[in-house]
């Protein structure tokens, strides 16, 4: 049965994030630091992450750390309070504690619950180093806040993000051995692997399992996260394997990232069969986010049939008034040029929610500018313009995207302005229309927009795109541009980009993946896709 316009039941898990299966081979380096920068030993291989059809993309997993308390009456209205003035504070240097010192001065006060809330919205929107400053902050107030083994996890993690690898490590071998338990071991384990460090993590990982912290699917999850980024999918088995034999309960995770390993095999024959392993497993019920995963794995492989039919199966899991099943449809079918489909979808989600936040128009205006259905997505632009209650500027940077990478620069130009005029631009927004000079082969341009990306109030949350970077890097080199590698290395230091190993990885690409990494790349494509709030 496909959507219903009236639904009861309770909403399914969030849709679970298996790892990418978009890999290109054959990198060409192409990138010489200019003199005075060192380059890196070594770089890990270009991956693509392809956000366009909620195609499987590599993340952390929540490794059992809790957030926050049990929620105590009364505390909402507080920690909302304090996150929107630290959203707002114009003054990077004031800073969370600077914004909960205030509060307090006014007299007010703040319970840990609030205090792990705000944390959790903080992490949930990638403002991790205001995140670390809360807790920082806590750690200054013992007497009042104590911190328990899961405070210890998130903030490894938040560390892991903000210094990188060493921090997390410094953090973890200072710990207090009362703080320490399979959580905070678990966080380090992500932090390994989110930057490819495998002989790090396959050590941690035998340490976890001497101490009785790897005896459910969590750590072998992220292992194989691991081994899909690695292209091992060999080792991706052995961890299924293994956790067979030890009678270790395979999970919605791990049947997810296995079908996404055998799929980016290229064997339909292979997915299948751990599909029927699946659905012979009394411990899992395939639910909608199995029949996503399936129909990115069909669409890849060019199975669109197969894929058409997992939407389906989709449509029909969908339960309670959850949105974002009708996110990923939308998305799948705007992958697959169903124009027809995805309106359907669009109509039934309209049908169900009287009222559709700035993330359902995303989901949609994304899906027509991905089937160069430009006409519909401006008209849905215009209609979102005319209910919004606040302006998101990665809703018209698709739409400016489009226009940029279609080499219509006046129209780029002009709607630029109007975003300007209507709402605001973000850093992404700037880098886009850099994006655009780049292309027309003007550096001083392209370093302009990358400067205004930078001098943006909300830059503290941005990065630019490794592609956008790599591309930049050539085109001076073609010009024999020393000067403007120089300037856009001092961005990239400004932006706090130099020591992430991961992000340097990146600026080493492959031929085929240029072009389209970009049509594709969207700002948190995934996140907003997976976002049930406003």
């Amino acid at each position: 049965m496909l959507l219903h316009s009236t639904i009861s039941q309770s909403p399914p898990h969030p849709h679970p994030q298996p790892i990418s299966s978009s890999f290109h081979t054959n990198p060409i380096k192409f990138i010489t630091f200019p003199s005075g920068y060192q380059k890196r030993s070594h770089l890990y291989p270009f991956i693509i992450t392809n956000c366009s059809s909620s195609s499987p993309v590599s993340q952390a997993y929540n490794y059992g750390t809790v957030d926050y308390e049990k929620k105590k009456p009364g505390t909402t209205v507080t920690w909302k309070t304090i996150y929107k003035r630290i959203s707002m504070m114009g003054s990077r240097e004031k800073g969370s504690s600077g914004v909960l010192n205030q509060w307090e001065n006014e007299g007010n006060s703040v319970t840990k619950w609030e205090l792990c809330r705000l944390v959790k919205e903080l992490r949930k929107y990638g403002r991790f180093k205001l995140a670390l400053e809360v807790y920082d902050w806590m750690n200054k107030k013992p007497e009042r806040f104590i911190l328990a083994p899961s405070d210890a996890a998130i903030q490894l993690d938040l560390i892991s993000k903000i210094d990188g690898v060493s921090g997390a490590e410094d953090y973890f071998n200072n710990l207090q051995d009362d703080l320490i338990d399979k959580r905070v071991y678990g966080a380090l384990l992500n932090a390994y692997v989110h930057t490819r460090k495998k002989e790090k993590a396959e050590s941690l990982l035998v340490e976890m399992k001497e101490k009785g912290y790897a005896n459910h699917a969590l750590p072998y999850n992220v292992m194989m996260t691991l081994y899909m980024n690695l292209k091992d999918h060999e080792n991706v088995e052995a961890c299924v394997s293994e956790m067979m034999q030890k009678n270790i309960e395979l999970d919605l995770y791990t049947y997810s990232i296995w079908i996404t390993s055998r799929g980016a095999q290229g064997s339909v024959e292979k997915m299948e069969e751990v599909f029927e392993k699946m659905k012979l497993d009394v411990s899992v019920k395939p639910n909608w986010t199995t029949y996503s995963t399936l129909s990115t794995v069909y669409i890849k492989l060019g199975e669109l049939e197969k894929a058409v039919d997992c939407l389906k199966m989709i449509e029909s899991k969908i339960t309670g008034r959850y949105r974002i099943p009708y996110h990923y449809l939308l998305s799948h079918y705007g992958s697959i040029g169903r124009k027809e489909e995805v309106q359907r979808i669009w109509d039934a989600y309209k049908t169900v929610f009287e009222y559709i936040p700035n993330m359902g128009y995303h989901a949609v205006i994304s899906a027509f500018v991905r089937m160069d259905e430009i006409e519909e997505a401006e008209n849905l632009y215009d209609e979102w313009l005319s209910v919004k209650t606040t302006y998101d500027a990665r809703i018209g940077n698709r739409l400016l995207g489009w226009y940029v990478r279609k080499g219509d620069s006046e129209k780029a130009e002009s709607f630029f302005n109007e975003m300007l005029d209507t709402g605001k631009a973000n850093s992404s927004s700037w880098e886009i229309i850099g994006e655009g000079h780049i292309r027309q082969k003007s550096i001083s341009d392209a370093l302009a927009c990358f400067e205004k990306a930078l001098s943006h109030e909300e830059s503290r949350f941005w990065k630019p795109k490794p592609i956008n970077v790599s591309l930049f890097f050539k085109l001076c080199e073609q010009e024999r541009n020393e000067k403007g590698k120089e300037a856009m290395f001092e961005i990239l230091k400004e932006a706090g980009v130099l020591e992430d190993e991961l992000f340097m990885s990146k600026l080493t690409i492959s031929k085929e993946s240029t072009a389209k990494e970009n049509e594709d790349d969207d700002d948190d494509g995934d996140t907003f896709l997976n976002d049930d709030n406003e």
